[in-house]
Parts: structure tokens; C-alpha cells; sequence
């Protein structure tokens, strides 16, 4: 069986059903039949490794930029995407300033 064989199927009358109920209830932000029982706290570490999230993904502007060694080793050292993790930084500093 291929992958295409999977997506081409014909859903059946009774799968129709439950995804349209399913998607009226998640239309109308309802989530009460959704068990979150099997899903573990986050644990320290991971809340500490948390970055602030974006609520849609902006159009970015490339840019070249030269950083001290030890700025870059620094981000570098936090783990992957330090160049996402540069603009989350400035960006952070941006909207405190424009806060004040």
C-alpha cells in the first residue's frame, strides 16, 4: 500500500460525521472532550527553555550583522536556532521600549 493509496481513500459516512463534529466543537472553542490526562507537566528545564511565542510568523528582512565571538558562542551555546533566537531577544527589548 502506498501513502497515496491512504490519502485517496473515500472516508465513510460515519468518519464524516465524527470529523464534522469534531470540528463544530473546535469552531466553537469548546474542549471539554479533550483528555489532557495522558499529557506530562512540563518540567522545570523545559519551562526555563521556554521563548516567547509569536502569534503569526512576521515577513523577515535578511540581514547581515557581525556579533563579538563570545555573543555568538553564547547564543550558539543555548542550543539550536540562535539566529531566531536573536531577533526574539531584540525583539523583547523592542516592545519594553516601546512600553515605556
Amino acid at each position: 500500500m502506498r501513502a497515496e493509496d491512504i490519502f485517496n481513500k473515500p472516508l465513510t459516512k460515519s468518519q464524516i460525521k465524527r470529523f464534522e463534529a469534531a470540528a463544530a466543537r473546535q469552531a466553537a472553542g469548546d474542549d471539554s472532550q479533550i483528555n489532557f490526562d495522558d499529557i506530562p507537566p512540563l518540567t522545570d528545564d523545559q519551562l526555563a527553555r521556554m521563548v516567547r511565542a509569536r502569534d503569526l510568523p512576521p515577513r523577515k528582512v535578511p540581514v547581515s550583522v557581525r556579533l563579538d565571538p563570545a555573543v555568538l558562542e553564547w547564543l550558539k551555546g543555548k542550543g539550536e536556532g540562535h539566529l531566531t533566537r536573536i531577533n526574539d531577544i531584540l525583539a523583547n527589548v523592542m516592545e519594553a521600549e516601546l512600553e515605556r
